[in-house]
């Protein structure tokens, strides 16, 4: 879908899937309790979407089977999902762990099973071998995937599209993200929290071309020795402070920082659109979500004008549809974007390909680290996780 239609398809959202969801939908989740448990609401969702019918669940540790159960309001569950898979054949399947070492297994076999429709959890898989596996699963048996980096969805971009193509922030410049700046700062922050500031710079600057990357233990270059299997599932890991530059496909640069405990409090979690007379900040997950800062960003004296919010209505207006606001936090529209998206053969708004990009991105700052900090180009010759060859 291109950037002019999304408006439009954001806003129908909102009332599409009501006509969507009068015919019964089978969904079954699969969840891991202990192992990246259900994502953000992968489960949940469901329950919100009309006349869909959550069949069945799959969790291997017992006790958070039997929670699951209760709270999804089924009776039945299973301690192994492809067994579940094959019994049950439901039609749309979340893939809710948040540990990335399980999507692959988990996704091949929703798409074996013949499910139509899959919501993946970040990070979408761990190398873009992972990646082209699963696209080429999808597309022999056509399954369509939606990967939920839910901002993806947020109506909001538009409005940014817009006031960019207006002029408000006069040239752009440049791409920046930051990350959360929590105890995970550095390999791991790229993996879990980077992704979602990636499908960002992916909506609004095009796919990648080339990528040059820092990454420091300490201060120090990364070297082998630093190089250990990291947390929540993502493969071997490294690097405590990361810099990671992209040069994207419309010519803009794309920056990203990652620090630990760096004392931001979490507020530089964003992607800021700086230009040169204004930065627009994109704050992941927060309402309002965006921000338009007035003013020459190299000149403090021209920055005397106050923030001005950006909701689904315009810059400096009231957000008119608090309801649509609440259904990007929480699945709903990447859901019901998905149904209509199996019902009308093509692929979601945040598809499997997005999600590998953000995958291939991430590894490419992996491999050009291992090549000495060297500009390497996209699509990675290296599909493996380059880490792993340091």
């Amino acid at each position: 879908m291109n950037r002019r239609t999304f408006l439009g398809a954001s806003a129908s959202l909102a009332a599409a899937p009501l006509m969507a969801a009068e015919k019964p939908r089978r969904v079954a989740v699969i969840g891991h309790t202990g192992r990246g448990n259900y994502g953000h609401g992968l489960d949940v969702v469901w329950q919100k979407i009309g006349s869909a019918e959550i069949v069945s669940v799959a969790d291997a540790h017992d006790a958070g089977l039997k929670k699951a159960l209760g709270r999804l309001k089924i009776k039945r569950g299973f301690s192994d999902y492809r067994k579940m898979l094959r019994e049950v054949k439901p039609e749309f399947v979340s893939v809710a762990p948040r540990h990335a070492d399980q999507h692959l297994d988990m996704t091949l076999a929703a798409i074996e099973s013949g499910a139509r429709g899959l919501y993946v959890e970040k990070p979408f898989c761990r190398t873009p071998a992972e990646a082209d596996q699963i696209l080429r699963a999808a597309q022999a048996r056509g399954a369509k995937i939606a990967v939920a980096h839910r901002n993806r969805y947020h109506p909001v971009l538009s409005i940014i599209d817009k006031l960019v193509a207006d002029g408000r922030i006069g040239r752009l410049l440049e791409l920046r993200g930051h990350g959360l700046g929590d105890h995970r700062g550095g390999g791991q922050d790229l993996w879990v929290l980077g992704t979602h500031i990636f499908n960002l710079f992916h909506y609004f600057a095009g796919e990648p071309q080339s990528c040059s990357g820092l990454l420091l233990q300490n201060g120090k270059p990364v070297t082998r020795r630093d190089v250990k299997v990291g947390a929540e599932g993502l493969g071997v890991l490294a690097a405590n402070e990361i810099h990671a530059r992209w040069r994207m496909k419309n010519g803009l640069a794309a920056h990203y920082t990652t620090f630990p405990n760096d004392g931001s409090n979490k507020k530089g979690y964003a992607t800021h659109l700086v230009g040169t007379k204004g930065t627009i900040s994109v704050h992941i997950d927060r309402d309002p979500v965006a921000w338009l800062s007035p003013g020459n960003p190299f000149d403090p004296a021209s920055r005397s004008k106050p923030r001005i919010p950006i909701t689904s209505a315009g810059a400096g207006k009231k957000e008119s549809n608090p309801q649509l606001i609440a259904n990007v936090h929480n699945h709903v529209l990447a859901i019901r974007d998905l149904i209509a998206a199996v019902d009308e053969d093509r692929e979601p708004l945040c598809n499997a390909k997005q999600g590998a990009v953000t995958v291939e991105m991430v590894c490419g700052v992996f491999e050009s680290h291992r090549q000495g900090g060297a500009h390497v180009e996209y699509p990675l010759k290296e599909r493996g996780n380059p880490l792993s060859k340091l």
